[in-house]
């Protein structure tokens, strides 16, 4: 698939600036200034993350008035439920602010809503259980922003709310007695990218403040918060990459049993990385939701007897042989569909039905079938009397907006600029999927059907010693807006013993002058034949360890390449 490079500028006097304070590398200084650090306290601030960076909780709206009222019900006996949604962030915050509570005090309980029962979110299921087991308190934890009309029903049953929530609010904001969420208008809480789980955090720091405990009751559940940081896909700057990196510190050191089971049945040996979170803890706990239930991944986080955690974590790791065989499946068909038809082919948008697809899984496929055909694209299977499905979009896209522009074939719909879902009539999927291609055609720019590759900086190969790999390994964790640096290192050429491994990936052998690499470009077969040409090349990579019978060295791991321009 061809694909878009942009080379990222930077302000070259910052940057001569910068190497003058820090003395560093020209490069490593450009990418800083990119990223906002442009001065010598802002790169130290950046490299060296403290724990005293962390903000005041009680610059939170409503702080005061969670805390105070969870205190209240402990003074009380009041039975308290931590309810929380069914994916990573939901799950390791009810974890999280369970146990947290659960050492203060004991009339405290869990609950995660069945995802195909009772859907996202606060379910009037969830509530009813709390009237029936004389719950008066429910602090929800990543969701409940939305959910004003159920959050008025608890309030006539006399339960009361304290919302826990990242995503945006609506106008109408529920009847809760506190609501804890950076993103509301009217809150001054100076870091607006907290995750669900973040802001249970900083409750939980309140608490522990208000009562003199010490700092260990809530940092102990950092390991939980960088998983729900990694796999929520929040900006990784300001709190979120302190939080993240002592939260690694603390997988990597002494993590829960859950997080160590997860890894013992993934064979992990090495230290960990976001990007092992993302990829090895994530998928796991994820998988509970989709495939069954996800209150056994909060039973495998707050399990204290290690055997117990193994045999949680074998069926989250069960659950996630399941999606990714019914992911793989899924996926297979809905390109067999596409590809069948000439006309689905070519068009800008995508939509696939199958009743039989299984629904956990329809958002991944969509993500996996862009892959192939970078454009807009909605996976729909049965549930129910009605058809269900996930979209996902490309960037620059707006794909809730080309959605809410067909709704007058939809039951109903939600989500946000790059993420949606709907269901709607079996009968109306061919119109609204015209519609939908309609819309698309006539909005989307034709450079967001083609993917770019943002490229932090051109590169020698002479300047990739390990003292400059080492201050790139410094800038992890990565994340969004901080991500790892991407290279382009222009005019090599292939040193004769570049081949095919496994007839998919490449094995690249590269010189620039008198200085060699080696690298790996994984899927990238069919462009073996620019190699054969033996015409000078530019390569798109980051810089990796390469660490093989104790013997460490620098290799290129190869996202795209290209002739060079004569």
């Amino acid at each position: 698939m061809q694909k878009r490079w942009k080379i990222l500028k930077a302000d070259q006097e910052k940057v001569i600036a910068l190497q003058d304070a820090l003395k560093v590398n020209q490069t490593i200084c450009k990418i800083l200034v990119q990223r906002g650090f442009d001065s010598f306290e802002k790169a130290k601030n950046y490299f060296r993350p403290q724990l005293s960076q962390l903000l005041d909780p009680w610059l939170m709206k409503d702080m005061d008035k969670a805390v105070n009222r969870i205190l209240l019900a402990k003074s009380k006996g009041e039975k308290i439920l931590v309810y929380g949604d069914y994916d990573v962030d939901g799950t390791t915050s009810v974890a999280s602010m369970y146990q947290f509570l659960k050492g203060l005090y004991k009339n405290v309980d869990f609950y995660i809503p069945h995802r195909y029962r009772e859907g996202y979110g606060i379910s009037k299921t969830g509530i009813d259980y709390a009237k029936e087991n004389n719950f008066s308190l429910i602090i929800s934890l990543d969701c409940g922003i939305k959910s004003s009309g159920l959050i008025s029903y608890a309030q006539l049953l006399g339960i009361d709310f304290i919302v826990c929530d990242h995503h945006l609010p609506d106008n109408e904001l529920p009847p809760a007695i506190a609501i804890l969420n950076p993103k509301q208008k009217d809150c001054e809480y100076p870091y607006k990218e907290l995750c669900g789980c973040g802001v249970g955090f900083k409750l939980m720091t309140a608490i522990a403040e208000t009562l003199g405990l010490p700092e260990e009751s809530y940092l102990c559940y950092l390991d939980l918060l960088a998983t729900a940081i990694a796999a929520d896909i929040v900006p990784m700057t300001g709190e979120n990459r302190v939080m993240a990196y002592f939260g690694l510190q603390r997988v990597n050191k002494n993590p829960c049993n859950g997080i160590k089971a997860l890894m013992q049945l993934a064979g992990v040996q090495k230290e960990m990385f976001i990007t092992n979170l993302v990829f090895i803890i994530a998928p796991r706990v994820n998988a509970a939701g989709r495939m069954d239930d996800a209150r056994k991944a909060v039973q495998l986080f707050i399990e204290k007897d290690c055997v117990k955690a193994l045999e949680f974590a074998e069926m989250l790791h069960i659950d996630n042989t399941e999606r990714r065989t019914a992911d793989t499946t899924i996926t297979e068909e809905a390109l067999a569909l596409i590809e069948e038809n000439a006309e689905m082919a070519n068009r800008k948008s995508t939509v696939v039905y199958q009743e039989h697809w299984h629904k956990g899984v329809v958002g991944i496929v969509a993500s996996r079938l862009i892959e192939t055909y970078y454009r807009p694209t909605i996976v729909l299977t049965r549930s129910g009397e009605v058809a269900a499905g996930s979209a996902r979009s490309v960037p620059g896209f707006n794909l809730y907006e080309a959605i809410h522009a067909c709704k007058e074939h939809l039951l109903g719909y939600g989500g946000h600029f790059a993420a949606a879902g709907m269901t709607l009539l079996p009968e109306n999927i061919e119109a609204f999927t015209n519609k939908f291609e309609q819309v698309v055609s006539e909005t989307i720019h034709q450079d967001s059907l083609i993917p770019e590759i943002v490229i932090d900086a051109e590169v020698t190969f002479n300047e990739l010693t390990l003292s400059f790999y080492n201050i790139i390994h410094q800038m992890e964790p990565y994340g969004p807006e901080n991500l790892r640096p991407v290279f382009v290192v222009k005019n090599v050429m292939d040193s004769g013993n570049t081949k095919l491994v496994k007839d998919q990936h490449i094995r690249f052998c590269l010189k620039q002058n008198n200085c060699s690499f080696k690298g790996i470009g994984f899927n990238m077969a069919e462009k073996f034949s620019l190699i054969e040409n033996k015409l000078p090349l530019d390569v798109v990579f980051t810089l990796e360890e390469n660490d093989w019978n104790g013997q460490k060295s620098l290799q290129l791991k190869v996202i795209d390449f290209r002739l060079t321009e004569s």
